[in-house]
């Protein structure tokens, strides 16, 4: 883990240190990492997941990668290598304006990953992996995801109307021996999303959460609960908790943040001032 006054940066692969029958909550920057590596008791010797952290608070951005691969962790390694080459052109393009921001990030992940070099390179690993990019500069957040990844954005004004997951979980879709990549259209997803005035609560997860037997963390509402009245680490730790209780097999790892805006968001034209 890199640390400068300026700059954190961070990164993981399962295969590394699986976290098998044991939790790991870590403080990275703003983000608190949660990582549980599914129980041995269910049958599971290793983890496969994987993730990244970048973040500048002097320019006031996050950048995060998830990843959620199977049959080996090589896909992860290799997304996790292919990025970290990126970062300087992606530091670069978090100190444009945030509009600007966004397109360069886009640009520089879909010229890599569909470079015939990146490409070769996937066909030699064993396994796909899920990859879930964001980037939260100033009062947005941006995604790109291939896969199941989860990301979550919790809001009290968004959670009234019944929105909390920002992404869709997109299944059939990775990066790696079989890569969306190859395909006549790469299929992924890419949005982007203002936060409103007050906590923004960020949180990615892998499906290790929402898969966990006799668990209700398919709502997203039950995911947000847990950190009703906690503090950021106690929520993680506490949805960890409870998926090696439950006996999951599956890995879970998270990342779960808090942004405060405090300029006024966007309301509806109609409504009373």
């Amino acid at each position: 883990m890199k640390n400068s006054k300026e700059q954190m940066s961070f990164s993981w692969i399962g295969s590394e240190q699986s976290f098998v029958d044991q939790l790991d909550i870590q403080q990275i920057g703003p983000v608190t990492l949660g990582r549980f590596g599914g129980n041995s008791a269910a049958g599971q010797t290793k983890n496969e997941d994987g993730c990244m952290i970048w973040a500048n608070a002097e320019e006031d951005w996050e950048f995060t990668v998830l990843l959620d691969a199977h049959q080996t962790a090589e896909s992860a390694e290799l997304v996790v290598a292919e990025i970290g080459g990126l970062e300087p052109s992606i530091n670069e393009a978090l100190k444009l304006p945030v509009k600007q921001a966004f397109s360069q990030l886009s640009e520089i992940l879909l010229a890599s990953f569909d470079s015939e070099r990146f490409k070769a390179a996937c066909s030699e690993v064993q396994g796909e992996t899920a990859v879930l990019c964001t980037a939260r500069k100033g009062k947005f957040l941006w995604w790109f995801s291939v896969g199941d990844c989860l990301l979550y954005l919790f809001h009290p004004e968004l959670k009234a109307l019944g929105e909390m997951q920002q992404n869709h979980r997109s299944f059939y879709e990775w990066i790696g021996k079989v890569n969306t990549f190859d395909l006549p259209v790469p299929c992924f997803s890419t949005g982007a999303k203002e936060l409103r005035k007050g906590i923004n609560h960020i949180l990615l997860t892998t499906d290790g959460l929402v898969e966990c037997p006799n668990t209700d963390f398919s709502d997203p509402l039950k995911v947000a609960k847990r950190f009703d009245a906690v503090s950021n680490a106690e929520g993680v730790t506490t949805l960890l908790e409870e998926v090696k209780e439950k006996n999951v097999r599956d890995s879970t790892t998270i990342l779960s943040w808090m942004i405060e805006v405090e300029s006024e968001a966007t309301r509806p034209g109609n409504e009373p001032q």
